[in-house]
């Protein structure tokens, strides 16, 4: 029986927590996953959750922005100190709140969402965790804040909680704590040793063995980041009802079929490596929440899972969701687990990722309220994805689906012809008999 990943970090963590003059935190599967990535590749972009709002001019009194900032940060453990890594270990060492706010100038002839871009782009290696930029086209009439967090410092859920706190703490305007009190640091401890325990626990032999069944046909068809990208947007109805239930197994089909569009228009120009034939390709998707019994800690408690996207449209959708049904029976499994499981299964997988797909529940999010106006969200294109296609979801009064790609791998003509696919075997399954959907 092969030693467990995250056992073998623990060990790691705990000799250099014995030795540390301060205290350090382990970090979740997820968390070493973004660090051990920026460690091992400095040149590379760190993994960035952004939100953007747009607000009318003279809305955001900076000062106050920043204060409220450092507050929010001030509550929270993985908003606090900073990512290191001792000993060869990643770790979260504690300290004061990581936030910042800026005014980010638009260069002449520019514009406020390239100056945003280029902002986010150039996010600095070691923080902070928390940043809130706001830029304003010269002539226009609105301004834009980007809320933009370290991924290593967050996931979905943490989303709702940052918005309505941001907004009640530059009500207040107070001044910032120097640091998390001694329950929140405990609290996020806890949550923390209990999504690790969670792991652990994950990566046995009857995890393995599915994932070796599912992934094993993976083709390794050259996924990896994507700097140069494009986005297209469609809004379609919402899913209502027992519909609802749908949503998520038709958009797996539909972004497997854009995939595999993309894919195999790419053969057919010699883009592509002739390995990947038409086989499995591999579709991330982040899935989990906080550990049963574990504080609701902020912080990034997901997992990437995997599912081996074919070309479709499939005949049946119910067989699809069965499948899927199965994999998040085996959702805790690390994904560094799951990429050993598919390699010993013979798969030539390096673990790089051909496709995302993240889906977003906008009523778990509050609008970002500041100064009593509420901030409009919009969406910036052209930021780089940890992907060559990135497919997003999000379901509120109707269904946003985004569809950004990699422009220096795929033509605009083929990224629209994959698109339209998607959205057809998307409408195709949402008229079709809905299927149950677990609860992330």
């Amino acid at each position: 029986m092969h030693a467990s990943i995250t056992a073998a970090y623990l060990a790691r963590y705990r000799s250099a927590a014995a030795e540390s003059p301060v205290e350090l935190f382990p970090l979740t599967g997820a968390q070493r996953r973004f660090l051990i990535t920026r460690r091992l590749a400095p040149q590379s972009r760190t993994d960035v959750v952004p939100l953007f709002f747009a607000y009318p001019c003279g809305t955001l009194d900076l000062g106050r922005l920043a204060r409220a900032a450092a507050a929010v940060a001030a509550h929270h453990p993985a908003l606090c100190g900073g990512f290191a890594t001792v000993r060869g270990t990643p770790v979260l060492r504690t300290g004061g709140p990581s936030a910042e706010a800026a005014r980010i100038a638009v260069a002449p002839g520019g514009t406020a969402r390239a100056a945003l871009r280029e902002a986010l782009a150039d996010w600095p290696a070691d923080g902070p965790a928390l940043r809130l930029l706001v830029a304003a086209d010269p002539d226009g009439d609105e301004e834009l804040l980007a809320l933009a967090l370290d991924h290593a410092a967050c996931d979905e859920q943490s989303l709702g909680l940052l918005t309505a706190e941001l907004g009640a703490a530059y009500e207040r305007d107070e001044p910032p704590a120097d640091g998390p009190d001694p329950r929140a640091l405990a609290d996020y401890r806890q949550a923390v040793e209990l999504q690790l325990a969670a792991e652990d626990a994950a990566g046995g032999p009857a995890a393995q063995a599915h994932w070796g069944r599912r992934l094993g046909g993976l083709t390794g068809a050259g996924g990896g980041a994507a700097t140069s990208t494009g986005m297209l947007t469609e809004r379609l109805p919402t899913a209502g009802g027992a519909a609802r239930g749908a949503v998520f197994p038709a958009l797996l089909d539909a972004v497997g079929s854009a995939l595999h569009r993309l894919h195999g228009a790419a053969r057919a120009d010699g883009a592509a490596r002739p390995e990947t034939g038409g086989g499995p390709l591999a579709l991330g998707y982040p899935w989990g929440g906080r550990p049963a019994g574990a504080p609701a800690a902020l912080g990034c408690f997901l997992n990437t899972l995997v599912h081996p996207a074919t070309s479709g449209p499939v005949a049946d959708l119910d067989a699809l969701a069965d499948a899927w049904w199965d994999d998040l029976d085996q959702a805790g499994t690390p994904f560094d687990e799951v990429v050993r499981a598919a390699r010993t299964a013979g798969a030539p997988w390096s673990g790089a990722l051909d496709g995302l797909l993240t889906m977003e529940d906008l009523h778990r999010r509050p609008p970002l309220v500041l100064g009593g106006t509420p901030g409009r969200e919009t969406h910036l294109d052209g930021r780089p994805l940890a992907a060559p296609l990135a497919v997003s979801a999000s379901h509120g009064d109707d269904l946003l689906i985004r569809l950004a790609w990699d422009r220096d791998r795929f033509p605009e003509a083929d990224a629209r012809a994959a698109f339209g696919e998607l959205l057809a075997v998307l409408r195709h399954h949402l008229h079709a008999r809905p299927v149950p959907v677990p609860q992330a």
